[in-house]
């Protein structure tokens, strides 16, 4: 772990992410899988990916899930032991979470049970920014997916299984009213001014929608004025206007997370619906675009979180119960949920990930390394 951590690899460090795939190649390939490193498109900007993989017959054929890159890097995120804790960019998120797959699958292959198996593994590169051209990126994973029958993910362990994600989708207003004096506003043939028709949209998003479960949606940006500008890549802009003068612009950007396909649509119309009611003199449209898919909660993803559990009672680890999906964001999983079951935060644990400050528990890791081996090894032998 100490090694991985060491190697700067934030997503657009594009030689680290490769280099943290070095490290971890020949692991796997004294393992006996065949490793290949995944090229993207110079379009994506992203690293790649390293996959390995075992072809055998026996029991289900298994994904298991990491990523290389982290949110941040440099030499003040090198690795730190601090007694049972250890500091590091990427020690719990998620390169703790690669050390468990690949000694689970050392301790398997110690006990001479992992020939025959099927089981590749998926170190993605960009898991934290996979970009604009995401699902260009995940077409290796989900090629993978399509031939496999349960996915496990390493990500963080939060003290319960994730047999559900939330996925996320981005949103755009863009607003417009009828420049005029202010003395006018609110008389007929007047406009209401852009600001005005915003807040309304913004509002009826909330009254309407807000009591959703799982359904959340959440304003990030907002300028408005006489003189606006706003730049869409950089999520920013400027504002200007006077007193006397009704707004004629607003822009505004947000997300909108769901806990299913079935959600999100509904979502969007019910949102689109509310920006079509315009108020006297404003025009308004409402954009979206596709971010993570959610991962449903689905009967075989709870089957194998009854197998976790019974697997945790018999190390003496507990009973494991189901995460609530809304204290999970979206992940890697969520992209080939819809072709297998799939659990994931089978990781270590830790505190503080996606912060400066990231810990890893250094006592997890034995746990949670026992209790991947024995997972798979169950799935391994059944059909």
């Amino acid at each position: 772990m100490e090694k991985a951590v060491n190697i700067s690899s934030g997503t657009f460090n594009l030689a680290g992410v490769q280099a943290v795939g070095r490290l971890f190649e020949p692991e796997f390939s004294s393992l006996g899988f065949q490793t290949n490193w995944i090229a993207l498109p110079d379009a994506v900007g992203r690293a790649g990916h390293l996959f390995a993989e075992r072809k055998g017959g026996k029991g289900k054929r298994l994904l298991l899930i990491g990523h290389l890159d982290t949110v941040f890097e440099g030499d003040s995120e090198r690795f730190v032991r601090l007694d049972t804790l250890a500091a590091g960019a990427g020690s719990a998120d998620m390169k703790g979470g690669d050390v468990v797959i690949l000694y689970a699958l050392k301790a398997l292959q110690s006990a001479g049970v992992l020939d025959g198996t099927r089981i590749v593994v998926a170190l993605m590169g960009d898991e934290e920014d996979a970009g604009p051209l995401h699902l260009v990126s995940r077409e290796p994973l989900i090629d993978v997916a399509k031939r496999s029958d349960v996915a496990l993910a390493f990500e963080e362990d939060a003290g319960k299984g994730t047999v559900a994600r939330r996925g996320m989708s981005g949103w755009q207003l863009v607003v417009s009213g009828r420049q005029a004096h202010s003395s006018g506003i609110f008389s007929p043939g007047s406009s209401y001014g852009a600001i005005y028709e915003a807040a309304r949209i913004l509002n009826a998003f909330r009254e309407k929608l807000s009591n959703e479960h799982y359904l959340t949606f959440n304003p990030a940006v907002i300028v408005g004025g006489t003189d606006v500008t706003y730049d869409s890549a950089k999520i920013s802009g400027t504002a200007a206007g006077k007193d006397n003068i009704i707004a004629p612009r607003v822009f505004a950007r947000g997300d909108l997370r769901f806990i299913s396909q079935d959600q999100l649509l509904k979502a969007r119309e019910a949102m689109r619906a509310i920006v079509a009611d315009h108020l006297p003199g404003t025009m308004a449209t409402i954009t979206f675009e596709d971010g993570n898919p959610a991962m449903p909660p689905t009967k075989g993803n709870f089957a194998l979180l009854a197998i976790e559990d019974s697997v945790s009672r018999a190390l003496g680890q507990g009973a494991v119960e189901a995460l609530d999906p809304g204290r999970r964001g979206g992940g890697d999983i969520s992209y080939v949920s819809d072709y297998l079951d799939a659990l994931d935060g089978l990781g270590v644990k830790g505190m503080r990930s996606h912060t400066p400050d990231e810990r890893v528990d250094l006592r997890s890791i034995v746990p949670a390394t026992e209790r991947a081996a024995i997972l798979i090894y169950r799935l391994t032998r059944s059909r």
